[in-house]
């Protein structure tokens, strides 16, 4: 079955566009689904098979994980459409403004544990941070392994679709926004683009955006951080290679050979929004490189540092949010 000429000559031109350093010879057919996932009028569209006849297609056949994780394991470092498949993300019902879905897993503690410390973790809150991202897909696998869970975990790998999915992976968003800028700090509307233009001197990679969480993606994370409620919040980046901290518990001393090094308070930064203004502790990994993984060794050694900090610092010293 292929799609109408018309249709396939534009799917193909948006595919060249949004990933140009794709083999599409050998990664054709899933690239192409993933393109017409970003079209709803395409995706619904009739198929027409090299007889002629047209054949009805169910949308959801178009809309499967598989055909999201296709795009997005071609621009991870180390990551396959399989390993993406394995981790059972789901869709969360809100889409990038280009339609991507940001996808979640959700993992629940076992039932041993009455007191469940709950934890929000995410990546690619900069789309041009790609092994933020990947290094989540790699911890996802880790508790695939294990039957039994001690935390409960809600996990968002790429918060910022359109950023790693653009022709060269970019920080912002497809508004131009830095997602890490757009969180509702107190007195936003004068601190951030005050900060924007004096400190950054307007820097296009910066911009906070009009209002806060003006973005589909920014706003996401601020609803899962109303109504989950994390006892603690973990974002990767890259690629400063320290660990920085904002929020009521002791800070973690190092993760693997990354070390406790303050970065710097920001207006409308998520450890500035949640960390100091929510009490919800934030703790911000920064891997040495953007584009190229730790050793899988390291890889778990972070994740084994940052399991040993929470259960040390956030089960023995619970404290309920505190609303803005």
């Amino acid at each position: 079955m292929q799609w109408s000429p018309l249709i396939s000559r534009f799917i193909a031109s948006c595919c060249n566009r949004l990933y140009p350093e794709t083999n599409k010879e050998v990664h054709g057919a899933l690239i192409v689904a993933a393109c017409a996932s970003f079209f709803p009028a395409i995706a619904n569209a009739t198929p027409v098979s090299p007889s002629g006849v047209t054949h009805p297609t169910s949308p959801a056949k178009t809309k499967t994980v598989t055909d999201w994780c296709s795009p997005l394991a071609a621009r991870l470092p180390k990551i396959s459409v399989n390993d993406c498949r394995n981790v059972k993300l789901q869709t969360t019902g809100t889409t990038s403004l280009n339609g991507f879905p940001i996808l979640v897993r959700d993992v629940n503690a076992d039932s041993k544990h009455p007191h469940t410390i709950k934890i929000l973790l995410i990546g690619g809150i900069h789309g041009d941070e790609q092994t933020a991202s990947a290094i989540v897909f790699k911890w996802l696998g880790e508790m695939q392994k294990n039957s039994v869970q001690e935390f409960q975990w809600k996990i968002a790998p790429i918060v910022n679709p359109d950023g790693l999915l653009a022709p060269k992976p970019r920080r912002v968003n497809a508004h131009g926004v830095d997602l890490n800028r757009n969180f509702p700090t107190p007195d936003w509307q004068k601190e951030a683009p005050a900060y924007w233009s004096r400190v950054t001197r307007s820097d296009p990679r910066r911009y906070p955006g009009k209002a806060p969480i003006s973005e589909p993606e920014s706003r996401w994370v601020y609803d899962t951080i109303e109504k989950y409620i994390p006892d603690v919040v973990i974002s990767v980046h890259a690629p400063f290679g320290v660990l920085d901290f904002d929020g009521p518990a002791s800070p973690p001393s190092r993760f693997g050979r990354l070390i406790y090094n303050r970065v710097g308070v920001y207006p409308g930064s998520l450890g500035n929004y949640s960390g100091l203004h929510r009490d919800i502790p934030v703790v911000t990994i920064e891997l040495p490189n953007a584009s190229q993984m730790p050793p899988d060794a390291e890889i778990e050694r972070i994740w084994q540092d940052m399991q040993k900090w929470i259960r040390q610092n956030i089960a023995a010293h619970p404290k309920p949010a505190k609303r803005l």
